[in-house]
């Protein structure tokens, strides 16, 4: 019935005249820039549904080849910020999975598992959040069942305020801003995210839900990213911005894709920077995109200064409330660039 919903609100679509159609805007203090978004991509918007299948099979197959490049970690190697009987915050390396996937890869996880156990006796009921293999910092993992219930609800409900540090190609010319852009499965680039534009949410009203699968086909995603300059800098002679980045909606890729839509792709991100296997720009046209954008020039110099390092993003802060005893707590720790 919500698929069929979906289907029905995209083919409304078609019908609709195309000055009617509103473009996402990005937002930077209280300047707002509107106008349509125009696709960065040079492939036909309209792909089958079995190229879409085929594109998304090998690149799970590629994903799958990363995933087991895990740095392996043992119970007494784990950074602990915080544990008590219901709770524990860990530091995660970059290079380490959160959690283990289908192949049982070396996982945090795993390694908090064996080290405090859970009321559950499961390692999965620990887990209520999680950070990209390449991606650094605080996680918080349930101990007991109460805790887990708990914890599920206050992200579930965004009451929990997480951070991130992180260096981006270029100068941001504004302090502060807001980043508001809808985000949606790119089919061209299955199974990464982009921007949502009008004519991309058209070209889903031909694929098939049964060979695409469901996630292809979900409505776009409100999504808000806040930033505040923390300094401008320079990298092996490129410039390059430090940013705070806190993400109000959480989903997937949020900041990799709203950092690399506003023309500053975070500093080592080989998906969605420059010459990666996501869309560029994050699906929109350069012509969109603000005018403090890093030229290509400069984000290849960037590439290049940082090939086989780390990219260079750190969940640095996280704060919520106790799930168990109700103490508002917060912690934090410092990026590792």
């Amino acid at each position: 019935m919500g698929m069929m919903l979906i289907l029905l609100l995209q083919a409304a679509l078609l019908l609709q005249p195309s000055h009617a159609f509103q473009s996402p805007t990005f937002q930077r203090q209280t300047h707002r820039r509107s106008g349509h978004y125009k696709t960065s991509s040079s492939t036909s918007l309209f792909l089958s549904s079995s190229d879409i299948q085929a594109k998304l099979k090998a690149q799970m197959s590629k994903l799958q080849e990363r995933d087991r490049a895990s740095a392996p970690i043992s119970p007494d190697d784990i950074d602990v910020v915080f544990e008590d009987e219901h709770i524990v915050v860990v530091n995660k390396p970059c290079g380490v999975l959160t959690i283990p996937g289908k192949e049982d890869n070396p996982s945090l996880n795993k390694a908090v598992f064996e080290r405090y156990g859970s009321e559950s006796g499961r390692m999965d009921k620990m887990v209520v959040h999680r950070l990209g293999m390449d991606t650094s910092g605080l996680v918080i993992f349930a101990r007991t069942n109460a805790a887990l219930r708990e914890l599920n609800s206050l992200f579930r409900t965004r009451k929990v305020t997480r951070k991130y540090e992180a260096l981006v190609c270029g100068h941001v010319a504004q302090d502060s801003g807001s980043i508001d852009l809808p985000l949606m499965r790119d089919y061209e680039y299955p199974p990464y995210m982009r921007v949502s534009t009008d004519e991309h949410q058209r070209a889903l009203i031909a694929l098939n839900q049964e060979e695409v699968g469901k996630k292809i086909l979900e409505s776009p995603k409100e999504s808000q990213t806040e930033y505040v300059v923390v300094s401008r800098e320079d990298m092996d002679g490129n410039d390059v911005s430090r940013l705070t980045l806190t993400s109000i909606s959480g989903r997937t890729h949020q900041l990799n894709v709203h950092c690399a839509a506003i023309g500053h792709p975070i500093v080592g991100d080989t998906v969605y920077g420059y010459g990666g296997e996501a869309a560029a720009n994050g699906g929109l046209d350069e012509s969109a995109l603000p005018e403090d954008k890093a030229s290509a020039e400069l984000q290849q110099a960037i590439a290049s200064a940082s090939a086989g390092k780390p990219m260079c993003v750190h969940a640095k802060s996280i704060s919520f409330r106790h799930p168990v005893t109700k103490e508002d707590l917060s912690f934090e720790c410092s990026a590792p660039f």
